[in-house]
């Protein structure tokens, strides 16, 4: 057996038990690992029905162009089936988004407008606003709207829930899912609510998006609306996929513990998995104390982690933000007070080197020029220098010295430094804030990981 395209490989993706995260939980945790997907993500699914239910409509025909608003995923999953059935595709995403996404739908033939996230959706230079032009000024053109669109929640009426409900036997009880444009939870929770009403819907949702706000008062309350970088789900105002009356609860996760679930689940689960997926199974922590023992629950993770390789799986970008609790080179040093590096000069004899690794116990001495680090001394090297010459204690150091120790930023992590130390160089130096250099050795970093 074989497929007839790629368009064909969309849908039926596992369940997969959580074991290690969710092991403390009364209950069964699955995962619908929806970057299985070809596209990677659960997007593939409504994208794919939106073309085709345009295509019915007669409102997409051939050699005509796909527009679509999307944070990458929605257009991707449109990208693929634009190759396979021969149209053009034009999205326009946010700054917000990561790199990767846009990459990635330009790999695959599209052409992608970036638009400023910080704007309201009315605002003529918004994502929103920009597709609805580009529809009205490139002929034949199709705006999909997946916002609006229902067949975005209809794809996940025929096929997600069915898929769930099949796969759990029926005997699911919990269905957890971030919510963004509402077709993933909506539709996915009309069919499962048909099989058994008593099933709960739990949509997760971000700090400052203003759906939550909405589900518990029916108003829009722009003050609830503020910025925030979690990606993929919240929105600033209410798409008409939405049918709240199936949703029995809104969970709101901050972008911080979205991220560091992300990271646990790939660690712990082994599930390379994107933002949402942090933050959907963050929501479901957040309300372990509902479960019972009896209960299954079902969590969407909806994309692959290799779109956020730079943002969440990079430490940089999340000690940046605050979201990362990492020892760093700034922590080693941090308990010195106002102890200064002990210094060299380059000339300096070899026996006051000596003398002040004497003096305060230390194995690694930078040499300095004025402010310039130009090389080192180190134990080791004295050791084996003067085994082969014991005159050389009245040379300068110039004239023995080491290449200088590596210097790195302030705030690198302590598992970083691990590779600048090797067997011919023992410390690292770095410039606080105020431009005073700091040294850590080999036991310095032995130190910070154990303690």
């Amino acid at each position: 057996m074989w497929y007839k395209n790629i368009l064909e490989t969309i849908g039926n993706t596992p369940l997969i038990q959580l074991n290690k995260i969710t092991k403390h939980l009364p209950c069964t945790v699955l995962a619908k690992v929806d970057y299985f997907n070809p596209g990677n993500s659960i997007k593939d699914r409504m994208a794919l029905k939106m073309v085709e239910v345009a295509e019915k409509e007669g409102k997409l025909k051939p050699g005509g162009t796909i527009i679509e608003g999307t944070s990458g995923n929605t257009g991707m999953g449109l990208a693929l089936a634009a190759c396979v059935k021969g149209y053009k595709c034009i999205f326009v995403t946010t700054d917000k988004q990561s790199k990767e996404k846009a990459d990635i739908l330009k790999a695959v033939g599209a052409e992608v407008i970036v638009c400023p996230t910080n704007v309201a959706p009315e605002d003529p230079n918004s994502y929103y606003s920009v597709a609805k032009r580009l529809a009205k000024e490139v002929p034949h053109s199709f705006h999909c709207n997946q916002y609006d669109n229902l067949a975005n929640r209809l794809a996940h009426y025929e096929s997600t829930g069915p898929e769930i409900w099949e796969q759990t036997e029926g005997k699911i009880t919990h269905f957890v899912c971030t919510a963004g444009t509402g077709g993933t939870i909506t539709g996915t929770a009309q069919y499962l609510k048909e099989k058994n009403p008593h099933i709960k819907i739990w949509a997760i949702d971000v700090y400052g998006s203003l759906l939550t706000n909405y589900f518990k008062t029916g108003k829009i309350d722009m003050g609830f609306v503020h910025p925030y970088i979690s990606e993929g789900f919240g929105e600033d105002f209410v798409p008409l996929n939405y049918d709240m009356s199936v949703i029995d609860h809104f969970e709101q996760v901050t972008d911080r513990d979205g991220a560091i679930m992300a990271r646990r689940i790939a660690k712990e689960e082994g599930m390379f998995c994107g933002y949402s997926a942090g933050s959907c199974l963050q929501g479901l922590m957040q309300l372990k104390d509902s479960l019972k023992e009896d209960d299954l629950v079902v969590c969407v993770f909806h994309d692959h982690g290799s779109r956020y390789v730079g943002k969440i799986y990079n430490d940089q970008w999340m000690m940046e933000r605050g979201f990362l609790d990492v020892k760093t080179f700034k922590d080693l040093v941090a308990g010195r007070g106002t102890q200064k590096l002990i210094t060299l000069n380059s000339n300096q004899t070899v026996e006051e080197a000596i003398a002040l690794m004497k003096k305060y116990d230390i194995e690694n001495i930078p040499v300095f020029n004025v402010n310039e680090n130009i090389g080192a001394i180190s134990e080791g090297g004295l050791f084996d220098k003067i085994l082969n010459d014991a005159s050389i204690k009245q040379q300068a150091i110039e004239s023995i010295m080491e290449k200088p120790y590596p210097e790195v930023a302030f705030e690198t992590p302590v598992e970083r430094l691990s590779q600048f130390i090797t067997k011919e160089n023992g410390a690292v130096l770095s410039k606080d804030e105020s431009g005073n250099y700091h040294i850590v050795t080999k036991y310095d970093i032995i130190q910070g990981l154990v303690k």
